[in-house]
């Protein structure tokens, strides 16, 4: 390798989150001109081996793999913080449904280039994306593929179809975006395709078998949500005679390569046709407490072997798409719901965030460690921060201790997209602009009056006190 096309990312502590490693003292990371990742080892070591290299970091900080954001909605960019007193299905109709009905393509693209930085600045490298919309035949969930592209992040999109609502359309249309989408990250080197099913409950039973039929044909994986609220439970059994997770295990949706977000309110038998399936679950503690979903049972689903990986969830219910808020909750969510601080450790809460993300999306062999060989999906966070500056333990500093203000630098796929803070080329405040614009046009003409000071008479704060 040639010193000059070579970059050495050095910290206090590298967390390389590969099976069975330790986390190495005054370590580094070598990037490779190719983008992948070249050694890992001590920093003495790397810099005699490249003595030309330039040297990311000055040895205080901690460097990881990027984070997986294994779940989200980037049709919801530009609708956060809204509906904070509603039950998921209330939430629907008051916040996403109106939205949804109009949104397009360039507004999706325009509200995925801003959370994109955020992710970026949050330390996240890839992400797993389900857009849902009803505004049939825009073929509005392109604009999340645009707007990945325009940032350089890794990224899986889908498209969370359902037919369950007056004046749904046949299946073809939701079937058509499918395809549209498949083709358009066809095209893109880091953004790759799965089938969505918005939800089990929400398809009718012929656009669901037709989904069904397709994964099949085309061997597409599929990400949905199964067994987010209780409520999910009594309709699916009066609806199909057992839950959505037994649905979808009958009809063979399950025999693809699936990740589910939430899986709440599982049953025992859910919990063993997950298993038996590989099913990979995206865990959504944010969303899950804004929302009075309930509590994932991870403890329980781990000790069945099934992936666990995190998500944010959307940015109009978590309301931001910043990971280490996520978690700091996974941590202390499970310690206080069962009442045992034994239950998880903050290594395992890490690798949900990184190899176990990347391992519930496929593509474990690419990226969610520090191995040589992977793609370089690299972050470095700075060890000169009030969060950073003393690091007992570097595993409690990531998970407890930082926050997004941590993330100095971020490579993805060898590519350096954040520095010093800052992601080079954006101009943050005319993006803003642009977004706050397109933000209270759309509450405007969704009619978000009871929910968006943009868009009506201040209801949204009627009763709120000084």
């Amino acid at each position: 390798m040639s010193g000059a096309s070579a970059t050495i990312v050095r910290g206090a502590w590298v967390l390389p989150m590969a099976a069975g490693s330790d986390p190495i003292r005054d370590g580094a990371v070598l990037l490779g001109a190719d983008g992948a990742i070249a050694a890992v080892g001590s920093f003495a070591e790397l810099s005699d081996r490249e003595p030309d290299a330039t040297v990311a970091g000055d040895g205080n900080g901690i460097v990881m793999p990027g984070m997986v954001n294994a779940h989200t909605h980037l049709t919801e960019c530009l609708i956060p913080g809204m509906g904070e007193d509603a039950v998921l299905y209330e939430w629907f109709q008051r916040v996403v449904n109106p939205v949804g009905e109009l949104i397009v393509r360039d507004e999706v693209a325009l509200g995925t280039r801003l959370k994109a930085v955020e992710m970026l600045r949050s330390g996240i490298t890839t992400v797993n994306d389900m857009s849902c919309h009803r505004n049939v035949g825009s073929l509005a969930t392109l604009g999340a593929v645009d707007g990945l592209a325009w940032a350089g992040l890794r990224g899986v999109v889908s498209f969370g179809a359902e037919d369950m609502y007056e004046g749904a359309p046949g299946p073809e249309p939701f079937m058509a975006e499918h395809e549209a989408l498949a083709d358009r990250t066809a095209s893109e080197p880091l953004i790759s395709f799965r089938c969505g099913v918005g939800t089990v409950l929400g398809l009718s039973d012929q656009l669901f078998e037709r989904t069904v039929s397709a994964c099949r044909e085309h061997g597409w994986a599929v990400h949905t949500h199964l067994s987010e609220v209780r409520e999910e439970l009594t309709e699916g059994r009066l609806r199909w005679g057992g839950t959505t997770i037994e649905r979808s295990g009958r009809a063979g949706l399950l025999d693809a390569e699936v990740i589910a977000a939430h899986c709440i309110w599982c049953t025992e038998r859910d919990i063993g046709l997950l298993g038996r399936h590989d099913v990979a679950v995206a865990h959504n503690p944010v969303a899950n407490m804004l929302l009075g979903n309930g509590v994932c049972p991870v403890p329980r689903l781990r000790s069945e072997g099934i992936t666990i990986a995190l998500g944010t969830d959307g940015a109009a219910s978590n309301d931001n798409q910043d990971m280490f808020g996520v978690i700091k909750t996974a941590g202390l969510l499970h310690k206080v719901n069962t009442m045992d601080p034994t239950v998880i450790g903050a290594r395992e809460v890490l690798a949900m965030a990184t190899i176990d993300g990347a391992r519930a999306l496929g593509i474990d062999a690419e990226v969610g460690s520090l191995e040589p060989g992977k793609r370089a999906d690299v972050v470095l966070l700075d060890g000169n921060t009030p969060e950073l500056a003393t690091i007992h333990d570097p595993w409690q500093q990531v998970v407890y201790c930082a926050t997004a203000r941590c993330v100095s630098d971020v490579w993805v796929d060898g590519v350096r997209r954040v520095e010093g803070g800052e992601v080079p080329g954006v101009d943050l405040p005319a993006l803003a602009a642009e977004v706050r614009e397109a933000g209270a046009d759309l509450a405007r003409r969704s009619d978000l009056g009871s929910e968006s000071v943009y868009a009506g008479d201040g209801r949204a704060f009627a009763g709120a006190g000084a």
